[in-house]
């Protein structure tokens, strides 16, 4: 890591906040913060369907990393990605014009994020304007215990995949133990800390 690049990843965050804040007021503002329902039974299959006995959300998952492992690891693309994260001046110097790339991640982004939501709906067979409040952290909290530093430029999608699992085995192993919810969310801030100390220390120990 490198001194330079913290402006533009405080700037990167706060731009990210920012819209999801004034575009989740927007979804508030459109339903008027009631929810959406009346929705096609067929459409239930993309969220409720199985395909033999594998749920159909899972095979779209799988799909989806086994596309992403070989976009980020096979293509010239995701080496760019790559490079970005680990030094966005390096890159730039190399040729990498780094505007339109950190662009097009951030559309691939919102395209992954439109599926798991088109997902989400199908599963609840109705529009909930604060269903997913708060599911930043988990999926920060989740990305990072896979080992994706917050800084960039380190980190496997096997890796995320091991994280998404931890984290779906701790949700549901603390609602089997009738956790309240006041208590999941401590549970779930400490660890988001512990692995972002984790990634700190790790990062310090390889300058």
């Amino acid at each position: 890591m490198t001194i330079d690049r913290a402006p533009d990843l405080t700037t990167d965050v706060e731009t990210t906040l920012g819209m999801m804040i004034a575009l989740r007021g927007l979804a508030y503002v459109i339903c008027d913060g009631t929810p959406v329902w009346g929705l096609p039974e067929g459409f239930r299959v993309l969220g409720q369907g199985y395909i033999g006995v594998v749920l159909v959300p899972v095979i779209i998952m799988l799909l989806t990393f086994a596309l992403g492992w070989v976009f980020l690891n096979k293509t010239t693309f995701g080496r760019y990605i790559y490079g970005i994260g680990g030094n966005e001046e390096a890159s730039r110097l190399s040729g990498i014009n780094v505007t339109r790339m950190k662009c097009l991640v951030y559309i691939l982004s919102g395209l992954l994020t439109g599926i798991a939501a088109v997902i989400m709906l199908s599963r609840q067979n109705s529009g909930q304007p604060k269903l997913a409040d708060g599911f930043e952290l988990s999926v920060i909290t989740a990305v990072v215990l896979g080992g994706v530093s917050i800084f960039g430029g380190q980190g496997r999608l096997m890796g995320v995949f091991l994280g998404v699992l931890i984290m779906g085995v701790l949700s549901n192993g603390l609602i089997i133990l009738d956790v309240t919810e006041y208590y999941q969310q401590i549970i779930r801030g400490l660890v988001l800390l512990g692995a972002v100390a984790f990634d700190n220390l790790s990062t310090n120990t390889g300058k």
